[in-house]
């Protein structure tokens, strides 16, 4: 399964492992992380960072929102290393919530600068993959993202030209809960509105080659605690700030 799992990503720039993660793991972070998501919600309501009424926040490395098998899921670890090479890291937490009142986000790419700026339309290997699940279903009427296939092989401009002209059509990529979407982040995309009063909470972790970095995100400490919970091969994944002192993680987290 990884490897047409990774034929379809370099094909179309994506794929879904349906229903990979368990209902009560899932359940269960939900439980944890709602309350922080509606207090954050109603503090930023009139300030979001990701468009009209659509917004991202780090997400905590406490339990029961942080578990090792989120991070380190054998078959998903499989695709990603059979995509980029034994040598990755995990360096992105975070979710990303439309609410009722957002609207269509115009097609893009994530992470826009190209890795060499003096050519810019270079054809590179994989060097980055978002891996995504939802809190909740998502369905057509929350906001699922739509994704435009293939895109992450063409030209930058062209692919933004080719979506905005019809020539190649988006695709609407629904999620029940427990499928986890493994997607190329240069494939062009777009976040649809959600017309529920419920929010679509999308959690996401990016993996990376290990020699790139950026800090296009904003990511939260892991507690000292945690950290020692986890095995010297799972820390060697996980390229986060760690936290020492209990006070400061409460205020980052």
């Amino acid at each position: 399964m990884s490897k047409d799992s990774v034929l379809e990503i370099q094909e179309n720039g994506y794929c879904v492992l349906r229903q990979h993660f368990s209902q009560p793991l899932i359940d269960t972070c939900r439980e944890g992380f709602w309350p922080m998501l509606l207090a954050y919600l109603e503090a930023h309501r009139d300030t979001p960072n990701r468009g009209p009424h659509r917004h991202f926040l780090p997400m905590p490395f406490t339990a029961p929102c942080f578990v090792p098998e989120f991070f380190f899921d054998e078959t998903v670890l499989r695709i990603v290393r059979e995509a980029m090479g034994d040598r990755v890291v995990a360096d992105q937490w975070g979710c990303d919530t439309p609410v009722r009142g957002s609207t269509h986000q115009g097609p893009h790419v994530d992470y826009q600068h190209p890795l060499f700026a003096e050519i810019p339309d270079l054809d590179l290997p994989i060097y980055m993959l978002v891996i995504s699940f939802g809190l909740v279903p998502v369905t057509q009427l929350n906001g699922p993202i739509e994704i435009a296939p293939g895109t992450h092989r063409l030209p930058r401009g062209e692919a933004l030209r080719a979506v905005v002209a019809s020539e190649i059509a988006m695709q609407s990529v629904p999620l029940e809960i427990g499928d986890v979407l493994i997607r190329h982040p240069w494939a062009v995309h777009r976040g649809s509105p959600n017309l529920t009063d419920t929010p679509r909470a999308l959690v996401s972790i990016r993996y990376v080659r290990r020699w790139y970095a950026d800090d296009s995100r904003e990511v939260n400490s892991i507690p000292q605690a945690v950290w020692e919970s986890l095995t010297p091969g799972q820390q060697s994944m996980m390229r986060y700030p760690i936290c020492s002192t209990s006070s400061a993680c409460r205020k980052r987290c």
